[in-house]
């Protein structure tokens, strides 16, 4: 089920992730590419546990990450937790 942008606001504020275009989205830093690659691959591991899988787009020390419902065209409880997860990871 799609959540209201209202909720998405309240739910991600404190990750620092943005919502925009039906998506919620976030762009990591690193010191070295390698750094980047090691994160992309644990969050791999959490998209196939949760069977949930983000758009990443990897660059020179930084990775971008959107997620969406690609099935219901928008953000749900599901997509929060994901990036809840992803934000663990760093934390």
């Amino acid at each position: 089920m799609l959540i209201s942008p209202d909720e998405i606001q309240k739910s991600i504020s404190m990750y620092n992730w943005k919502y925009t275009n039906n998506k919620i989205h976030k762009s990591y830093s690193f010191k070295t590419y390698i750094e980047g690659v090691d994160f992309i691959n644990r969050i791999v591991e959490i998209a196939e546990r949760n069977n949930h899988h983000p758009d990443i787009f990897l660059t020179w020390c930084k990775v971008e990450i959107s997620i969406t419902s690609h099935d219901l065209g928008g953000v749900t409880t599901k997509c929060i937790n994901l990036a809840a997860s992803i934000d663990n990871i760093i934390n």
